[in-house]
């Protein structure tokens, strides 16, 4: 319990100046303390303003103006702290991590989106409707082997498809152009040719690219072909962890949030820089990685490139040889 309240305490201290307001000859200010406590309530647990309202005894439009001011203030002072883009040490630190935990080398990061629930914008048609019968926006995260959270896209409609959302992203963008600073490309562990680059891992929503792996098609598979679809879904499920750690230490998640789409997206960012906080301080409980109210995002078929399609064929090779094979990955891909 010390512990939390230490993490409480430091966010209390980087949240105070910007939570401060000014008394008037009416009445004294709600103090910062009482604004950040409000806030995590509400994100912690989903309650509705009128509950809000009776729990601190303020108004319920009041509880929404704070709510929408606090979020806004968490994810300016803390987004650059917990969720700056890794500098080029940084993506090796990632990887030797990923190599470690999820047997995938080169790997340093994975991607997904999910849908999350929320009113019906005023005047939005269709766009926000998504193909499980609900109204949402997309949020396309990119996690690291920690669980944290290095990237996210917000506010995407819900009727896009992750491969979509990921191409007009400024991440997709960033990446399509090398501007990440990723490392220059390095041999696999045990190899000393060729030099391969460093990827993402993804879903079969997303495009085969040189610097994006996604799953071989499900059909008519050769053994080599399961083994790295097996090695890269191992990868890749660090990001459902992810959003199964957020969804369920921000339970506001789990219901539509009732709040306008720009408060919306302000309480979502909130939460994922609150759970880089969080996860970097407290570490987590496994079992709040086992599921997660977030939908899954659309997915639709996308072409790849023939350099990735090459650098592709490369880890399934690796896969399958003295180096690269897992003493348990054939078991795996027959049960």
């Amino acid at each position: 319990m010390t512990f939390f309240l230490h993490s409480f305490n430091e966010l209390l201290g980087l949240m105070s100046v910007h939570l401060q307001r000014q008394d008037t000859f009416m009445r004294d200010s709600i103090p910062p303390v009482q604004r950040l406590v409000i806030t995590l309530r509400y994100l912690a647990t989903g309650q509705s303003l009128a509950s809000l309202h009776y729990a601190f005894l303020i108004g319920k439009s009041t509880a929404s103006l704070i709510i929408r001011e606090t979020c806004v203030a968490l994810w300016d002072v803390l987004n650059s702290a917990v969720m700056s883009q890794p500098s080029t040490a940084e993506w090796r630190d990632i990887a030797e991590v990923f190599g470690q935990t999820c047997h995938f080398p080169n790997c340093v990061g994975a991607i997904d989106g999910k849908h999350v629930r929320m009113l019906k914008p005023i005047r939005s048609g269709s766009r926000f409707y998504n193909y499980k019968k609900f109204f949402s926006v997309v949020l396309l995260a990119v996690s690291d082997a920690n669980y944290c959270f290095r990237y996210i896209d917000l506010g995407a409609y819900g009727s896009s498809s992750d491969s979509a959302v990921f191409g007009h992203s400024h991440f997709g963008r960033l990446l399509a152009s090398n501007a990440l600073e990723l490392p220059a490309p390095q041999n696999l562990p045990g190899t000393t040719y060729p030099a391969m680059p460093y990827v993402f891992v993804g879903d079969e929503a997303f495009a085969l690219g040189v610097n994006l792996m996604r799953p071989f098609s499900s059909r008519g598979l050769s053994v080599e072909r399961r083994v790295f679809n097996y090695r890269l879904t191992r990868a890749r499920r660090v990001v459902e962890c992810a959003f199964g750690i957020l969804a369920n230490k921000w339970c506001f998640l789990h219901t539509p949030i009732l709040f306008k789409l720009d408060t919306a997206i302000n309480a979502v960012k909130a939460a994922c820089v609150l759970h880089n906080f969080v996860r970097q301080r407290d570490g987590y409980n496994f079992e709040d990685t086992l599921s997660h109210a977030l939908g899954r995002a659309q997915l639709t078929g996308v072409r790849g490139t023939a350099h990735g399609a090459h650098v592709r064929e490369h880890f399934c090779r690796y896969f399958m040889s003295p180096e690269g094979a897992l003493p348990w990955q054939m078991e795996a891909i027959e049960n």
